[in-house]
């Protein structure tokens, strides 16, 4: 921190993220005058935008900021036509998890009065988990490695002892917190690595004798999230797991646009909704910033200080009063644009 204030870099990005940002921080201002927070958002440039301008996505500088920051938040970054040298996305945010050590996704799929779901069964207005997603290592640690030849091409799947110990000790903190149950998302019954990772959670939950410890594996887990989500608690997997599952779990509340995230380590965390950057509706002010300003409360909440929790438990009510209340913003058929939605969580405020 410098002096009092708080420093958030932020890190707008792409598409909607600029739209989703502008009207998160319009939140999150209200909010600091509310509770005195202190915060400074400062904001620097990355992505593809960045990468078209300048030859880079993240320069050593940004990165420096944002490594410097007491919290990160981040819209979304990317967009079609753009693409590294070896036609790649260009993903920044990635880059941030691997330097800043950002092991754990962190990813609610929660219900939200109001919002409608694919799902008829009632119970569905009762979801509530927490996919954890490993962030630097699976087959995401191939990213820029793989082998590519005439004949054939190799990514590798990497786990290590460190990480999968760390993320096993966050996935059992995380469930005490909550309703103490975590299921392990895997695929040991095909792959070595995953018996491997399967074993080292079963040792991380022997000292944890007050939280329910199971595992399934991902094929199935694809089929239960849809029959029985709201059966769920802490979900914990490997990288690429993640990444797909999290996006089918956002879909049983609303959308992409209901689903916020961290990526958090032991020093450094960033906060980004799970969204892209949505170039079809890009620039037309429509754009949902649910995600993002969920991702803010988890921001708030990872600052830690008492004003910051309280803060952040306000603006998640917020958000459930606004929609109850007949926020509908364009992706659940309604006509609320990005700035009206962020207008409307302000005034739920209190």
């Amino acid at each position: 921190m410098s002096g009092n204030a708080i420093e958030v870099a932020v890190l707008a990005g792409d598409g909607i993220g600029p739209e989703v940002t502008e009207a998160t921080l319009a939140v999150l201002e209200a909010l600091g005058r509310r509770h005195a927070l202190g915060l400074r958002f400062t904001p620097h440039r990355a992505g593809a935008m960045a990468y078209r301008d300048t030859g880079t996505d993240l320069s050593d500088e940004v990165f420096r900021a944002c490594e410097s920051a007491d919290a990160i938040l981040l819209g979304a970054m990317g967009w079609p036509g753009i693409r590294a040298a070896d036609g790649t996305e260009l993903a920044p945010q990635i880059t941030l998890r691997q330097r800043l050590d950002l092991y754990a996704g962190i990813r609610p799929i929660r219900a939200i009065p109001g919002v409608p779901s694919p799902l008829a069964d009632p119970r569905a207005g009762c979801i509530d988990c927490v996919i954890l997603r490993e962030s630097t290592e699976g087959l995401f640690w191939s990213k820029d490695r793989g082998t590519v030849t005439d004949d054939y091409v190799e990514e590798t799947l990497r786990m290590t002892r460190s990480v999968t110990e760390r993320l096993a000790r966050r996935a059992f903190a995380l469930a005490a917190k909550r309703r103490g149950r975590v299921t392990l998302v895997d695929k040991a019954n095909v792959f070595r690595a995953f018996a491997w990772m399967r074993g080292i959670f079963a040792e991380e939950a022997k000292a944890h004798p007050e939280v329910a410890f199971d595992a399934a594996y991902v094929d199935a887990m694809a089929l239960d999230l849809l029959r029985r989500p709201w059966e769920f608690d802490l979900l914990p997997t490997e990288n690429m797991f993640g990444d797909i599952l999290s996006d089918l779990a956002a879909g049983l509340i609303g959308g992409m646009g209901f689903a916020p995230s961290a990526d958090v380590g032991d020093e450094h965390a960033v906060f980004q909704p799970s969204h892209g950057t949505a170039p079809d509706i890009a620039g037309q002010g429509i754009a949902n910033p649910t995600a993002m300003i969920l991702s803010a409360a988890m921001m708030l909440d990872w600052l830690g200080e008492a004003p910051m929790i309280e803060a952040a438990e306000e603006l998640r009510r917020a958000v459930d009063r606004a929609f109850a209340d007949g926020l509908r913003t364009r992706d659940i058929g309604g006509a609320h644009g990005t700035a009206e939605a962020g207008r409307r969580v302000i005034a739920a405020l209190g």
